[in-house]
């Protein structure tokens, strides 16, 4: 079979790439290693993880919330079991769309591992070790990433886990010690502390979400302390051991001092690597670089110039709405278009609760830059609309040019900030002024009046209600 263009891997790049070549006249093919399509994301990642964090965050707001808006229940608790085949049904429902919309846009999936016999043809290797191969011009690599781990460190899949294992736990954990503060790490053992398991975190740098505004950081540790988390800060991980029981993590900070700490599970998450196993690209002449990612140009095309790249494999945030972009992008490339992408402007979310959202420069990018910036903030304690449904915790802080007022950055950590954020979003791609959202009206009471709030704070110090 010959395609103008194949696709390997399924995940939101993948997938969305093969929509949208098919949407523009492109044969398209598709490869997906694993029985169902979607990827890390839809599988094993941003879906079944936000599953289990509305479940858990019902029964957190139930148990400690519920009176107080006058609502009393009784024999309260926790059916893990049920969370855990809802979040599957989910799961389920999601990459069965996926299925019906490759079948819409008539696009062919084969199910087995793609590897590069040449430029131009991928032979496909399904589960009972068949073969076949298809003659492709055009191919996009979309094979996204899996947990990363430490060299000294056993992961078991028991007791010393990733962020896989624990999408599927038997039990709530009594303590779960995390390695890692970053977003899959605060989000996941969020699941649980809402559950009733003690958390623990143990973080190499400064902060927790430490690519995020420092501000957002200190913020989410104030909310995670109050549900039960303790962190170590400035820790390096330095032995991980397990019994059929018991996990211990061994860990010192900068001063040589060590800590030593046991729980009945361990869960390391500390990012994620590119995967690019069996694809075979040493046969095309692609080589990795040092963090093991697929170097491409600003088009997003390799050294081998019908070869094209995007999502987890090459440099850039691992977000599964960056790789969409790109995907959308490369196909749009290839029927003569001039799409573009602004990095800058693609959102970070961290779905905790409060929620963390961020678009732009950070503060401590600006300062680093020697911009010149002012800054303006609101607090959501400030807000009738969270006063309402009792979500009070954090803030929005608008970075906007001190001489122009161009907003330059947005981070919010508060309600629903993962879907405030798209106002950010949309005023930076204009390149609005925090004068020009400061003068446009927002619904009272809503969370987004936080977001005028903090414009008018950036603006002459203007904020009405604070």
């Amino acid at each position: 079979m010959k395609y103008d263009v194949t696709i390997i891997g399924s995940g939101p790049g993948g997938y969305v790439a093969a929509i949208r070549c098919a949407q523009l006249g492109m044969k398209t093919a598709i490869i997906e290693k694993y029985r169902t399509l979607g990827g890390t994301c839809l599988n094993v990642g941003c879906i079944p993880s936000k599953a289990l964090l509305d479940s858990s965050e019902h029964f957190h707001a139930a148990d400690k919330d519920f009176k107080t808006h006058g609502i009393e229940l009784s024999d309260l608790k926790v059916n893990l079991s049920q969370m855990i085949k809802r979040k599957d049904e989910v799961v389920g429902q999601t990459t069965d769309g996926v299925s019906f919309l490759m079948k819409k846009n008539k696009i062919d999936v084969y199910h087995g591992l793609g590897s590069f016999a040449d430029r131009n043809n991928i032979r496909i290797t399904d589960s009972e070790g068949k073969q076949e191969t298809i003659s492709t011009d055009k191919v996009i690599i979309a094979t996204g990433s899996k947990p990363a781990s430490l060299p000294f460190i056993k992961i078991d899949k028991k007791r010393i886990i990733t962020s896989t294992e624990v999408l599927n736990l038997k039990q709530v954990p009594k303590h779960m010690i995390i390695i890692g503060g970053g977003v899959i790490g605060v989000e996941l053992g969020s699941v649980y502390a809402r559950l009733g398991a003690k958390i623990t975190v143990i973080e190499f740098l400064d902060s927790i979400i430490p690519t995020m505004d420092k501000t957002m950081g200190k913020e989410l540790q104030k909310s995670l302390k109050k549900l039960g988390f303790e962190f170590y800060l400035k820790h390096k991980v330095f032995e991980v051991s397990s019994t059929t029981r018991q996990v211990t993590v061994k860990a010192e900070n900068p001063k040589k001092e060590k800590i030593e700490i046991k729980g009945d599970y361990c869960l390391v998450s500390i990012g994620r690597s590119p995967y690019t196993e069996n694809l075979g690209l040493e046969k095309v002449g692609i080589s990795l670089d040092n963090t093991g990612r697929i170097d491409v140009n600003d088009q997003l095309q390799t050294k081998v110039d019908n070869i094209y790249a995007i999502g987890d494999v090459i440099p850039g945030p691992m977000l599964a709405h960056k790789a969409e972009e790109e995907g959308i992008y490369v196909a749009e490339r290839l029927a003569g278009q001039k799409p573009h992408i602004n990095y800058l402007l693609i959102p970070g979310v961290v779905y905790t609760w409060p929620e963390v959202a961020s678009v732009g420069y950070t503060e401590e990018q600006l300062k680093e830059n020697g911009k010149n910036y002012k800054s303006g903030s609101f607090p959501f304690k400030a807000s009738g609309r969270a006063r309402a449904s009792m979500d009070t915790d954090g803030l929005v802080k608008v970075l906007a040019d001190k001489e122009t007022d161009e907003i330059l950055g947005m981070h919010i950590i508060g309600p629903r900030a993962a879907d405030l954020i798209a106002e950010g979003v949309v005023a930076m791609e204009y390149r609005a002024s925090a004068e020009d959202i400061a003068r446009m009206s927002h619904a009272h009471p809503t969370f987004t009046e936080a977001i005028k709030e903090a414009c008018l704070a950036a603006t002459e110090n203007r904020a009405i209600h604070v």
